[in-house]
């Protein structure tokens, strides 16, 4: 009987402050999984974020340049399809995702409910920004009136995919527009996911590395203009 491996992967660009943490708090045993693997796709980091992630076990794999998250995210589906894994979880390197509810986003991919699993963030005034409370919303609104579907956080980056969503997903982006085209992808292709909620994590060193307003409008141009690129 062949092994169920799952790959839990970081990527990460100038995040020595925060990625080492992150690793020490990755589930070392799931159930229903034999082999767990981490990597972490150093997005031409100019600091000490690829050695903490060596020096913590993780496999490394590093751009040249700062290429975008998207490029991150479409090396970590490239590694996963090349390595055989059966499921995948994604989520980010700067502590804003609890790693103990990893085990809550794959076990629904274990049991055959869904391809997808995305963790949908529980905002609350006293612990989130609320430009990034209402942008979400925002996002989260414009993506379902567009693509026909209905997430709650269209922008979460804590996400889990079965080795059937990764090779249903084709991704072509590279910035942070990826997570509107992996929406697409899932509703255009009707890949049928869950919401699992989990907390909002944002300390003084995650907002200071929030998204502008700028990238913000940018996400709306990508909701309405991805379809037309994607044909």
């Amino acid at each position: 009987m062949e092994q169920i491996k799952l790959l839990i992967a970081l990527p990460a660009y100038n995040e020595e402050k925060a990625i080492g943490a992150v690793l020490d708090k990755l589930p070392r045993k799931i159930k229903g999984v034999d082999k767990i693997e981490v990597l972490v796709v150093n997005d031409g980091s100019s600091d000490k974020t690829e050695e903490i992630a060596l020096n913590k076990g993780a496999i490394v794999i590093a751009h040249p340049l700062n290429l975008g998250c998207g490029s991150a995210i479409q090396t970590i589906f490239n590694y996963f399809k090349k390595n055989n894994f059966d499921f995948l979880v994604i989520l980010d390197a700067d502590g804003q995702h609890d790693p103990s509810y990893i085990e809550k986003l794959v076990t629904p991919l274990i049991n055959k409910e869904a391809e997808v699993a995305i963790g949908v963030r529980q905002f609350r005034l006293n612990n989130a920004p609320i430009l990034r409370i209402v942008g979400n919303f925002l996002l989260s609104k414009l993506t379902n009136l567009f693509y026909g579907i209905k997430f709650s956080d269209s922008q979460s980056g804590f996400r889990a995919f079965s080795k059937k969503a990764v090779n249903m997903i084709s991704l072509k982006s590279f910035g942070i527009e990826i997570a509107t085209e992996i929406n697409l992808e899932i509703a255009s292709k009707k890949i049928p996911f869950v919401e699992v909620k989990i907390p909002s994590i944002y300390t003084q060193y995650s907002q200071k590395k929030g998204q502008s307003i700028f990238n913000g409008l940018n996400q709306i141009f990508q909701i309405f203009m991805l379809p037309h690129r994607k044909k």
